[in-house]
């Protein structure tokens, strides 16, 4: 059996229309000087924009009627992409570094974590505090508890509790943000 021939899906184009995809009768024109000469027909503004060696491209889309501006669409998508790489450029990701405990920790163990976690947060990150018990410590937890307490009093200047201590089977998670 023959399927019949369907002409392939337009592509949905990104950014805003320009020139012949501009589809309404009457456009507000600014020109290439920043001239606003109000409400034009489009077919008009379109020969103007090709006059001047321009395009016509379409500023604010849902406004009635729609506002366009003689400008050069490549200099105009050009420039966009920088400032898009710019702002990517820009933004930092936070990342969630993760320090495993034990609740018989020893004093200098300690202190190197604690040191390692007032790094993470001065480069920006998250951390992630995992408490682990092992066999016959899960009858005490109160020692797992008191360290946690002692953890967040310890960092307190520098770091907020984003989420409190909670139980995940054998293990207690806790997550800090930096301040």
């Amino acid at each position: 059996m023959r399927r019949p021939n369907r002409a392939p899906p337009t592509a949905a184009k990104d950014g805003p229309r320009t020139n012949d995809e501009i589809r309404n009768a009457q456009i507000q024109l600014i020109d290439q000087e920043g001239t606003n000469h109000g409400t034009v027909e489009t077919m008009v503004a379109i020969k103007m924009a090709a006059e001047a060696g321009m395009d016509l491209v379409e500023i604010s889309p849902n406004v009635s009627p729609p506002v366009c501006k003689i400008m050069d669409y490549g200099k105009f998508k050009y420039s966009a992409q920088k400032k898009a790489a710019e702002a990517r450029k820009k933004q930092k990701i936070v990342e969630i570094k993760e320090i495993k405990l034990r609740p018989m920790i020893d004093d200098h163990d300690y202190g190197v974590k604690m040191k390692a976690m007032q790094r993470f947060f001065e480069e920006g990150d998250k951390v992630k505090i995992t408490l682990r018990y092992r066999g016959r410590e899960m009858a005490h937890q109160e020692i797992g508890t008191k360290l946690l307490d002692k953890v967040k009093a310890d960092v307190a200047e520098f770091a907020k509790v984003e989420q409190d201590a909670k139980f995940e089977g054998r293990q207690v998670v806790m997550v800090l943000a930096p301040r």
